[in-house]
């Protein structure tokens, strides 16, 4: 099938993928669900900063100057990327994880006893453990949204049981770290809002691989990470401005006490901030663009789906004739653009460390265990072992998918 994503060109941009190993080969890296690789740009960005701009915020001086207008550049570029009203509702931290800590700490204050938080069964364990310590402080219920076991994916009719005239919180993933499955964040977000809750969205595996619009889904907070696609170790919270205005943010009295600012704790990491930037302008350039404007990131997402989908459809194929083999999550084809291309199996002899141990060994880089998916792993009856992960980017190529299956059937025979 063709496609319009020059990948030859796309892999050239970073460095990672073409540095060879010891062995001579060059690795694959398939482990893009907990990271992914950074083209040149990033690296160069994230360097510069320390040259040309490198000085804390607010200062009457060039570096100074230099370095919050680079913020405010970011910021605009990253309210694009995901379709915010304005730049002013973007902040930015260390992590996900971190900045959803945060979040429910202020979001706390605004709760009571007798009220109600859902979750659900298939969210990475950065959106749910900080609900359970918020629900363990304040004596608060947690109801539980459950999966359908037979594809993954998200039962809608346990999340409409869930909600009631107590609920205050539902929190959901976009897509799942695990089986890849896509959730209807949009209809969520509806459901959540006609029970008079807020909707707080995980898309860290989203970013990478969906056009997310936060006006279209109608959440009302969503979070990712920009190591997810293909920046430094930072993240990203949006939420609605009136909600980040007035929430009870923990802040240093001297700090300014106006959106973004007050929900950005002590001394930013400027030079991140600067590779966040860089990598917002990488995916832009998918799309032919110039500039990290909202056009060129819905080109770029519909080229970069478009193959990514061709590379989800032949992994689902090798895997499905290798012996042994079983795929949780959706694995017809057809049913594709209902996953991101994230797949998760075991196998009925080799544990899920064995397979990525030997797949390591042909420098084929894999994660095995429940990479935080705590809830779901234990859905599927796999608490203990996990499941082997393999996650494919829109720089992996074909040839790389059928090395894997080389290598994964000379382990399975």
């Amino acid at each position: 099938m063709r496609t319009q994503l020059d990948v030859g060109a796309v892999r050239q941009q970073f460095p990672s993928l073409n540095t060879p190993l010891p062995s001579g080969r060059l690795p694959i890296f398939f482990d893009n669900p907990a990271g992914t690789q950074v083209p040149q740009s990033v690296i160069d960005a994230i360097s510069q900063y320390f040259v040309t701009m490198n000085a804390n915020s607010g200062g009457a001086f060039a570096t100074s100057k230099r370095s919050d207008a680079m913020v405010r550049d970011v910021r605009q570029a990253a309210a694009a990327f995901l379709n915010a009203p304005s730049a002013d509702e973007i902040v930015l931290g260390p992590n996900m994880t971190t900045l959803n800590f945060g979040l429910s700490r202020a979001l706390a204050r605004t709760l009571r006893a007798g009220d109600e938080i859902v979750l659900t069964r298939m969210d990475h364990d950065a959106n749910v453990a900080p609900w359970l310590r918020v629900a363990q402080d304040l004596d608060l219920t947690v109801r539980w949204v459950d999966i359908r076991t037979d594809d993954c994916t998200l039962d809608m009719d346990s999340l409409e049981a869930a909600l009631n005239e107590r609920t205050r919180i539902v929190a959901t993933v976009h897509a799942s770290n695990a089986a890849g499955t896509v959730n209807p964040v949009a209809q969520i977000a509806a459901m959540a809002h006609a029970a008079g809750a807020l909707h707080v969205v995980d898309a860290v595996q989203s970013a990478p691989h969906l056009l997310i619009d936060v006006q279209a889904i109608g959440c009302d907070f969503l979070l990712c990470s920009a190591y997810k696609f293909f920046g430094p170790h930072a993240g990203i919270l949006w939420g609605r401005h009136d909600l980040l205005e007035t929430l009870p943010a923990y802040k240093v009295r001297p700090s300014k006490d106006h959106t973004p600012y007050r929900w950005e704790t002590g001394t930013p990491a400027f030079e991140l901030i600067a590779g966040i930037g860089a990598a917002l302008r990488y995916i832009a350039s998918l799309g032919g663009g110039d500039h990290a404007d909202r056009a060129a990131f819905e080109r770029a997402f519909a080229v970069m789906g478009e193959y990514e989908r061709e590379l989800a459809v032949h992994l689902l194929d090798v895997l499905r004739v290798m012996p042994g083999v079983t795929v949780a999550g959706i694995a017809d084809p057809a049913r594709v653009h209902e996953r991101v291309p994230t797949v998760i199996f075991q196998h009925d002899r080799f544990s899920p460390l064995q397979i990525a141990e030997h797949l390591a060994q042909g420098d084929t880089y894999v994660w095995d265990g429940n990479y935080y998916a705590v809830e779901i792993m234990e859905r599927l009856g796999r608490s203990r072992e996990g499941m082997v992960r393999v996650g494919l980017a829109h720089y992996n190529t074909h040839d790389e998918i059928d090395r894997f299956a080389l290598s994964l059937r000379r382990l399975l025979g």
